[in-house]
């Protein structure tokens, strides 16, 4: 690297001095931070920051770097940081920030369509997108409802504490407008779906309404979950057939619940010590160390449950392969669960939604080979 030419100089006059008085060796370090300190000030009092070399060699922008990745964040988190500060409060009330609810919501019904595509077919790609549409809106819509009912509790848990209502930032009343806003579009639509989809679909709003209740009544509140967020589990298949095929979708529905209680079992754990505290109930306060032999029951239940919808659905081989990857990843994820460790039981949690498309690509992938099956009994 080429130095400038005081700054040799300097270097050549120490060097001298060094030889002929004795002049401390280390005075040269000082005199070079002297010198690149002095070409800041200079730089940085007659140059624009952005138009000078020197400028971006001695201050690297570094929080210029971390801003553009922030305004081209493409994440759930990323587009509500980067949303106007007035929207903010409203987009982690429906929790768009962390889009593992909604996930856990839309994937019933994707499997649901699936199933109730032609043989050979691709499922009803309008179908997922309004599907995938509505499981927003109602999320945010329960995420509402719950936040409202909750105020109080969340205000003592830090983990809850700042969510928008508890922290002050959205009064009741603007929450009840929101809530409106978010069943109204979600309303439109239900209205896309034919009439018996729409009774069907209308039915579930006393489960979403309710559920925030029942930790305060029962230690099964995940049940009451699991019933409301396995609807479209039904909800897809008359969507797409018209009405439902309940030797299908009932045991769709029943895997789906177990499913949830699965997963909300093992979310649950985070929050044990709080809910002692501030007097709610949860599965994981009704197992306790427990928990693994239930949650394994509860996986039984719901394999039990996808095959038997498998058969009257008439899956194929691909579907079957597919139950065994989701059973094995069913039982490391029980068995290597450690419910005390927050962090390990939200890494489980959040790891339910491979779970769900792994199960949807199976039924994709048996659906498809439903044609080639059809095809070679045919020639022979």
């Amino acid at each position: 690297m080429m130095l400038p030419a005081r700054l040799t100089s300097q270097i050549i006059l120490n060097t001298w001095r060094l030889r002929h008085h004795g002049t401390c060796y280390s005075n040269l370090p000082s005199l070079s931070s002297n010198y690149l300190n002095n070409q800041r000030k200079t730089t940085a009092s007659t140059h624009h920051p952005e138009n000078s070399p020197q400028s971006w060699l001695l201050n690297p922008p570094t929080r210029l770097d971390a801003t553009r990745k922030r305004l081209f964040s493409l994440s759930a988190a990323g587009i509500v940081n980067s949303a106007p500060a007035p929207m903010k409060p409203y987009l982690r009330l429906m929790r768009l920030d962390k889009p593992i609810g909604t996930w856990l919501l839309y994937l019933p019904c994707t499997w649901s369509i699936g199933l109730a595509a032609d043989p050979g077919c691709l499922p009803h790609l309008g179908m997922l997108t309004l599907f995938g549409t509505g499981a927003l809106l109602m999320r945010g819509a329960g995420c509402t409802i719950n936040d409202m009912w909750d105020k109080d509790f969340d205000k003592k848990v830090a983990r809850t504490a700042t969510r928008p209502i508890a922290a002050g930032e959205i009064t009741q009343m603007q929450a009840l407008v929101f809530l409106g806003g978010q069943l109204s579009l979600a309303l439109g639509v239900l209205l896309c779906l034919n009439y018996y989809s729409i009774a069907l679909g209308a039915a579930s709003l006393s489960l979403v309404v309710t559920y925030p209740l029942m930790k305060r009544i029962t230690y099964w509140p995940q049940l009451v979950l699991g019933l409301t967020f396995n609807w479209g589990a039904l909800l897809g298949w008359s969507a797409v057939i018209g009405s439902c095929e309940w030797s299908v979708c009932l045991p769709l529905y029943f895997s789906g619940v177990m499913w949830t209680l699965i997963y909300d079992t093992i979310y649950a754990h985070q929050d044990k010590d709080d809910d002692i505290r501030v007097g709610v109930k949860s599965t994981a306060l009704r197992f306790q160390e427990q928990t693994k032999p239930w949650l394994s029951g509860f996986m039984v239940a719901m394999m039990s449950g996808l095959i038997v919808a498998g058969v009257n659905a008439e899956q194929t081989l691909p579907y079957y392969a597919t139950l065994s990857a989701v059973a094995i990843h069913l039982t490391h994820q029980i068995y290597t669960l450690d419910i005390n460790k927050p962090e390990d039981c939200w890494k489980k949690f959040v790891s339910n939604r491979n779970l769900g498309l792994l199960l949807f690509l199976g039924i994709v992938c048996g659906n498809l080979w439903k044609e080639q099956r059809d095809s070679s009994l045919q020639n022979d």
